[in-house]
């Protein structure tokens, strides 16, 4: 079974990335699961916080559940061209203390996929998250690619996929990252 651990990273009730994750859950390949991480009630990093207190339960929740995946999916949405600074945020706090960062995500297969209300996708979010994955050491997926423009033409009022071109999209690139992230690293 390969487990992917899949992060929105938008704390909007009627978020559109959190409307493609759990439509993603729907249309996994056999085999394979998908698990809903939260970056909610992570708190702005501090490291003066960190240093007198430790990491947040829902910082060191979030980061097991990224340990204990066999991949991760980063739902990001798009704010001024660039990464949402409350998804940035959880996952700096989920490489604390450093000496954590590679057996949290070393060689951890990922890919990142988003929807935006804009023409454009989420290619320039997406784009950001790269020189991230680097640092962290992760294993991206760079054979597939998904972005849902004009996403509240692609959702139903109850965040429902109501586009099958779509879903078809959807299903294609996750069928395509399960299988790399099934592939064993030395």
């Amino acid at each position: 079974m390969t487990r992917i651990l899949g992060i929105s990273g938008s704390l909007r009730r009627a978020s559109f990335n959190t409307a493609l994750l759990r439509t993603a859950q729907g249309m996994m390949p056999e085999g394979s699961t998908l698990t809903e991480g939260s970056i909610a009630g992570i708190p702005l990093y501090d490291a003066d916080e960190e240093q007198v207190n430790g990491l947040p339960s829902a910082v060191e929740t979030l980061k097991a559940q990224i340990e204990e995946a066999d991949g991760l999916l980063l739902f990001s949405p798009e704010y001024n061209n660039s990464i949402p600074g409350v998804f940035k945020n959880a996952i700096d706090w989920t490489s604390r203390p450093a000496g954590d960062i590679s057996r949290v995500y070393g060689a951890k297969p990922v890919a990142v996929l988003g929807a935006s209300p804009g023409g454009f996708g989420t290619i320039l979010s997406q784009d950001s998250w790269l020189s991230v994955l680097r640092t962290l050491g992760t294993r991206p997926w760079w054979s597939g690619r998904l972005m849902v423009a004009r996403a509240g033409n692609v959702f139903d009022d109850e965040g429902r996929m109501t586009d099958e071109q779509m879903r078809e999209r959807l299903k294609k690139f996750l069928a395509g990252f399960v299988a790399f992230a099934a592939v064993p690293t030395d």
